[in-house]
Order: structure tokens, then sequence, then C-alpha cells
């Protein structure tokens, strides 16, 4: 089966946002910063780095509370938007366009965050290289912090079609599940405007020994995994947080 090359930049636009944004709202943020901050132990003037940022709602709430914080992701649209807000907020963060699997700094961060399952969209070969690269860029004793969804989970919840509507504008995802690989495989179609455009993608899921492996693999010198809220890891977490450290 030939694998899907799919657009970054058509998947993960001003469409995308429109039709997610309502589900994450500021209090989420809010949330998943306090879980953040809670489980790595971060504390003021300490460096990280948002792999995947996006439009900046974990990094420029990490900054707010006084951490140095970069931020680093493919999208120049969702990156705009993050230094929007930045300046509104009156913060400073270091947005960089790049691609998360060749990372510029070695030893300079005392954690790096990767969240809202924004890891597991390419082969294997280049998933692995991103826990190396972050592994560098870390300080000795620094950690690594992993956000995805608890694969056991969702299989058991697994659902072929997924519709989202807002104001009368739809996004379909239809979702077929591979075992031999790991990966949904899946087609979004976008109707919005009175036009409308398909898109392939797809996402590899993992198990948390399946993670803990490829870390201490890449160097990590310790890892553990967690369930929804920092709660213990069991079959039912909706997500899985899983923090290397070096």
């Amino acid at each position: 089966m030939n694998t899907p090359q799919f657009d970054f930049a058509a998947l993960f636009d001003a469409d995308y946002l429109y039709f997610y944004e309502p589900l994450i709202t500021a209090e989420r943020s809010d949330r998943d910063v306090d879980l953040i901050w809670r489980l790595l132990g971060l504390q003021p003037e300490m460096t990280v780095l948002d792999l995947a940022c996006g439009h900046g709602r974990i990094a420029n709430r990490l900054a707010k509370r006084g951490c140095h914080v970069t931020g680093l992701d493919a999208s120049a649209f969702f990156l705009d938007l993050a230094r929007r807000e930045a300046a509104e907020w009156g913060v400073e963060v270091e947005y960089i366009q790049g691609d998360m699997r060749s990372l510029p700094w070695i030893e300079r961060f005392d954690c790096i965050i990767i969240w809202l399952t924004a890891f597991g969209y390419f082969e294997d070969e280049d998933n692995r290289r991103i826990l190396t690269e972050g592994n560098r860029a870390l300080k000795l004793g620094g950690k690594l912090i992993l956000d995805s969804f608890n694969r056991d989970l969702m299989l058991k919840q697994f659902r072929p079609e997924m519709v989202t509507e807002r104001d009368g504008n739809y996004a379909i995802d239809r979702h077929r599940y591979d075992i031999l690989t790991g990966r949904s495989y899946s087609e979004k179609i976008i109707i919005k405007d009175g036009t409308m455009r398909r898109m392939e993608y797809f996402v590899r899921y993992f198990t948390y020994t399946e993670i803990r492996d490829w870390c201490l693999q890449a160097g990590f010198s310790q890892v553990e995994g967690y369930g929804d809220n920092g709660e213990p890891l069991t079959i039912d977490s909706q997500r899985m947080d899983v923090i290397a450290k070096k």
C-alpha cells in the first residue's frame, strides 16, 4: 500500500482553526498549561521549546508565567497568529518556522513540549528522529513531554467517520485504521462557503510501551507515563502523557 503524501499546509490552515478552535477554549488551554506546569515541575526563568506550537496557545501562556519560550511550527499562518497574540499579551516568545525533525539547538532547553497529538505524522524513521533531536536539544536532566491519544481506548471507541459542523459549514473526516502500520489513514472533506475540497493524511498511534522504548533508544535515561490530568495511565485514559528525562 502506498503511503499518502499529504500537504501539511493544506491540512493545518485557516479552515482547520475555524472548525476546531471552538473546542480549544481559553479555559481548556489554561488547564493544559496547569497540567504541563505540574508534570514538568516548571518554574519561571526556565527555557522551554514548544514543538508544533500552532497558534501559540501553550507557548504564550508559559511565557506569561515567566518562562523563556521558543515555539517552532511548520505553518507560517499559525505562527503569525501566535506572534500577534504574544504582542497583544505583552509577552516575548521566539517563534520560528521550521521542521521538528531537524532542530538547530544543542543542550539549550530545560523542557520540550509536544502537545495535543502533534506527533506521529511522519514515517517511523522520522518520528524517531524527532525524539533524538529533542534529546539533543535538551540540557542534561531536561525533560520532554509528549501528549497523545491513548491508543488502547482510541481503538475501543474508533469511529470511521466524524462530522464537525460550524455555522452551516462542515468538516468530514473518514478514517481507516491499519493494524499493520499502527496508523489511521484519513480523508478530510471541507465544505465551506459553498466550496468543497479534499485531502488525505495519516496519524501514527502508539502504546505507552512503544513510546517508552523509542525514548530510551533515543538516549533518554528515564520514562514515565500518565493518564488524564496526570493520573495513573489506564486502558480507559483518554489521553496519554509520556515524560522522558535526559
